[in-house]
């Protein structure tokens, strides 16, 4: 076993602390990497406040990491050490599911193994994610990371950026197409950034005025403000399609009034509470209201080269794994432009 310095939750809502645990050696299949930086996601937050419920404890979160392959099995052929590589939000899936043979393992008829907060397949062992010095995966859950992007600034690109242009792929924004994304931070703002790279004319919709610059300077067509009521009413049948990055209640019937005929109101982020939607408001002009969940391996390698080719990273905040926790509570109250990004050296 590979003892590792990492940073952990002991139990729900408690401080992340310094802890050790044991990485596997690498079988024949594996990849050992040497972390250099992970993201901070707000699902983070949540698991490690068990806020969703159950939480597997001691937690060392993280699942937007980026390193330098050390070591390799014997039987890998993709990766050599000193690649530049990347592991997303899972680390393994069942492989024969349909979901797993048509490249979406996160949608996996048995469930993906979470980089963090799951199961190991076969061994039940916790798995235990980026907060820390190194890990184990097998190669067909490692994503190879283009020269041309800075590991700091594509880390989030593991979470944030698949999370978004998943779904601008599925339904199909570019040329022509009009996508609003609502909420313009950790997701929001690689929304905007792929989206107008696709070609699309995008907006950001916004609780309130304080982010209209930033917006623009994003790449965003246009800004409008939705605590004023009549938006909902200048904005009617607007937009092919929106993505709701945020994770607060919100009323979805009139996102949904400003969707053209054909539209697609996607969610991305979970509120605490189930929301009510009324059956006109899908039915009138046959409106979709759907979901989206990450991206496969396939997937997110082809929106790490995408990135590469358009010259897109994350806005980010780097900081000291010691200051984890501060970083929790200033992404509650959305203090960060646009993700925290642990730099993982801090750990020695």
């Amino acid at each position: 076993m590979i003892q590792t310095k990492a940073y952990a939750a002991l139990h729900a809502k408690a401080h992340l602390h310094p802890f050790e645990i044991q990485r596997r050696e690498p079988g024949p299949r594996d990849v050992l990497i040497d972390i250099r930086y992970c993201g901070v996601c707000h699902s983070d937050i949540h698991q490690a406040r068990d806020e969703w419920g159950g939480s597997i404890f001691p937690m060392v979160p993280g699942h937007e990491i980026v390193g330098v392959v050390s070591r390799v099995g014997d039987q890998v052929r993709r990766f050599r050490p000193g690649d530049k590589v990347g592991v997303g939000c899972f680390v393994d899936s069942c492989r024969e599911c349909p979901s797993c043979r048509e490249g979406l393992e996160q949608y996996c008829s048995e469930g993906m193994v979470g980089t963090y907060n799951g199961r190991e397949r076969g061994s039940g062992a916790p798995t235990y994610g980026g907060y820390s010095a190194r890990i184990v995966v097998d190669e067909k859950y490692v994503l190879r990371i283009p020269d041309n992007l800075p590991l700091d600034r594509a880390a989030p690109l593991l979470c944030a950026g698949i999370t978004t242009y998943s779904p601008l792929r599925h339904w199909n924004a570019g040329p022509g197409k009009k996508v609003a994304i609502l909420g313009l931070g950790g997701l929001g703002h690689m929304g905007v950034k792929l989206a107008g790279a696709m070609g699309a004319e995008v907006t950001v919709l916004s609780h309130s005025a304080a982010k209209h610059e930033d917006a623009l300077r994003l790449g965003a067509h246009d800004f409008q403000v939705t605590s004023d009521e009549s938006v909902f009413e200048r904005l009617a049948g607007r937009f092919d399609l929106i993505l709701n990055t945020v994770s607060v209640e919100l009323n979805l019937n009139s996102y949904l009034g400003m969707l053209r005929r054909d539209g697609a109101l996607v969610l991305l982020g979970v509120p605490d509470k189930p929301t009510h939607v009324h059956a006109f408001s899908v039915i009138m002009n046959r409106r979709t209201l759907a979901g989206s969940l990450i991206g496969g391996i396939r997937e997110t390698q082809e929106m790490l080269d995408f990135c590469a080719k358009n010259g897109i990273v994350s806005d980010i905040e780097t900081i000291p794994i010691q200051r984890v926790n501060e970083a929790y509570e200033r992404m509650i109250r959305g203090d960060v432009r646009y993700r925290f990004v642990i730099d993982v050296k801090s750990l020695d």
